[in-house]
């Protein structure tokens, strides 16, 4: 029983590594890529976040906003991102489709747009997250991969203990040589890569999905409800005829050429973003901080603090975390949600993001994921060299199913894993139905084999 419980896991492990590393590859390079972004950013992308245009003229953000739209027409500004010194504010413009970056310096002057799309962090992310394709089959296929490394770590970790893979053998061949940098270098980072998958998965396609309707469905122990249904602004300041109007929309013309346009809502009783920053001041907010336009004539000016925002310079640490609501015509602050308003689930996805995307504890975190990351991808290169070295030609040298019988343990293992991560449980459907296809063939080939002539 005990040989049949290592060669399940074995062939498992040998045929789940087969066909997830190319993507493991991919996830693991555009991970570091993401881990450095804003190193990278800083120096690619010094004009904008840092420079200075070469007009004098001191514009107000609401000017500058103005500016930018004409300058894009058929695009709207949907935030305003505020930073420290000496980054430039940054405006986000979108038309429904695309998104672009405008940067003002200290005088609210453009200094350069970028295609949102293009950066070297959207990139990075986009690899990382569906593999630059986007659809939901690419987002299922990138979080099964990880839900299957995180079986392919546990299930090594078995082998290594089970099969003494970490014993040095007087005359070791390269094969046992390479297994066993394999199982050593596996072992260690089995912990802090599961934990590295886990964080990740928190805002997947479908574990993610299932995690955040939980959030939201219990708010005790997830998001606040004030987060979910933020207050609405009070409408008495807009005059009773106009208040049933539509909010406006962006010129046919321009709006068909750009793909259609979302603008914001504005009403000339709303309260300017300079407006708005005096409140925000006499509220001792300090930067950084993202402002959101209302949707609606109901909508309120959103001011938030996040830490996993994925902006240069725009991160706070966990506990900073805030959301504000401010009335869209007074300007005054009806309610914020704090970190400490956040129920258990919430504040997992708090400090888990940030640790996955390597900057919850400052340069330590993206060493320690730097190493961990580069130390997996010498665990995969020493997996792959092991099987060549054993692999012989013209076969593919899979671990034998060598029993028909069912291991109650491994059986266990994968329900528990199944329940944990879904997705993976759905896709060992899927395995079994191969595999019983595989021993079906084996066996008539064996039969016609063993058949009198």
């Amino acid at each position: 029983m005990k040989n049949l419980l290592y060669t399940r896991f074995w062939r498992l492990h040998f045929f789940a590594a087969l066909f997830i590393t190319p993507l493991l590859l991919s996830l693991t390079l555009s991970g570091i890529g993401y881990l450095f972004f804003t190193d990278v950013e800083n120096q690619l992308y010094d004009d904008y976040f840092f420079g200075k245009s070469d007009k004098e003229e001191v514009l107000t953000i609401d000017e500058a906003v103005k500016k930018a739209e004409a300058a894009f027409a058929g695009y709207s500004t949907n935030k305003v991102i505020v930073l420290e010194e000496p980054y430039n504010t940054r405006l986000t413009l979108s038309n429904g489709k695309d998104e672009k970056y405008i940067f003002l310096d200290d005088n609210n002057q453009m200094v350069g747009s970028q295609d949102a799309q293009y950066t070297f962090s959207n990139i990075m992310r986009s690899i990382h997250s569906s593999l630059f394709i986007g659809g939901t089959f690419v987002n299922y296929l990138v979080e099964l991969a990880a839900c299957w490394t995180i079986f392919l770590l546990l299930s090594g970790l078995y082998m290594t203990f089970k099969g003494n893979l970490l014993k040095k053998r007087k005359l070791e061949n390269k094969r046992q040589k390479n297994k066993r940098w394999h199982a050593l270098v596996g072992t260690i980072i089995t912990i802090p890569m599961v934990i590295f998958i886990f964080t990740g998965l928190l805002w997947s396609a479908f574990l993610g999905s299932v995690l955040s309707d939980i959030a939201s469905e219990s708010p005790t122990f997830g998001y606040p409800l004030l987060q979910q249904q933020p207050p609405t602004s009070d409408v008495s300041e807009i005059p009773w005829a106009t208040r049933q109007l539509e909010a406006p929309v962006s010129d046919g013309e321009h709006a068909r050429h750009h793909g259609g346009g979302v603008e914001r809502y504005t009403n000339p009783n709303q309260v300017t973003i300079v407006g708005l920053l005096k409140e925000i001041e006499v509220q001792n907010i300090e930067k950084p901080y993202t402002i959101l336009y209302p949707s609606n004539d109901e909508g309120v000016f959103t001011v938030a603090k996040a830490s996993n925002s994925g902006v240069t310079g725009l991160d706070v640490n966990p506990s900073d975390e805030a959301t504000m609501y401010f009335d869209q015509y007074s300007g005054k602050l009806i309610d914020q949600v704090n970190y400490e308003d956040y129920g258990m689930l919430a504040k997992v996805f708090t400090w888990g993001i940030p640790l996955h995307e390597g900057h919850l504890f400052g340069w330590p975190n993206k060493l320690l994921n730097l190493v961990v990351c580069l130390a997996f991808l010498a665990v995969i290169m020493w997996g792959i060299r092991t099987w060549i070295l054993r692999k012989k030609k013209g076969e593919l040298s899979a671990p034998p199913q060598i029993s028909y019988k069912i291991s109650l343990p491994f059986i266990i293992f994968l329900i528990i894993l199944g329940v944990l991560m879904p997705l993976f449980g759905a896709s060992l459907i899927a395995v079994v139905l191969i595999e019983y296809i595989i021993l079906g063939w084996q066996a008539k080939r064996k039969l016609r084999t063993e058949a009198p002539k």
